[in-house]
């Protein structure tokens, strides 16, 4: 791959703090209450799904100018888990796809599928792990 950009961030566990080198992002990091922290910083899951959110609503619109179609009233929510699994813990995704009235049906589910194989984030969860697309 020839890079054309590298992010470098910095963290010292789930409870402790996240800093990008550029310094924009400086946050403190907390277990959610569901894992037995306190919930007062962000977590790894939330910065994952915000980070994938934002990566697949992008491929989509390039994916769609390929298409021609319009994306401009598409939302992307990436959900995040993490659970135990056979090897310790693992994350899964679900990738909710709220798409406009014009793009659904076929349409739409050839654009969300073409947006899987397009997004970096999705190859590189891919075979690694689960994640479920649901279009709305």
């Amino acid at each position: 791959m020839d890079a054309l950009y590298t992010a470098a961030a910095t963290a010292n566990g789930r409870e402790g703090r996240a800093v990008s080198s550029d310094g924009r992002i400086d946050l403190a990091l907390a277990l959610p209450p569901a894992l037995g922290g306190d919930g007062e910083g962000t977590n790894p899951e939330q910065l994952f799904a915000a980070g994938y959110a934002a990566c697949f609503a992008s491929a989509m619109s390039s994916v769609a100018r390929e298409m021609k179609v319009d994306t401009k009233d598409v939302s992307v929510t990436a959900e995040v888990s993490i659970g135990k699994d056979e090897s310790g813990f693992g994350l899964a995704v679900v990738m909710r796809v709220e798409l406009p009235e014009a793009l659904e049906g076929e349409t739409g589910r050839r654009l969300v599928e073409a947006t899987h194989a397009y997004c970096p984030y999705s190859k590189a969860t891919r075979g690694n792990i689960d994640v479920e697309l649901v279009i709305e």
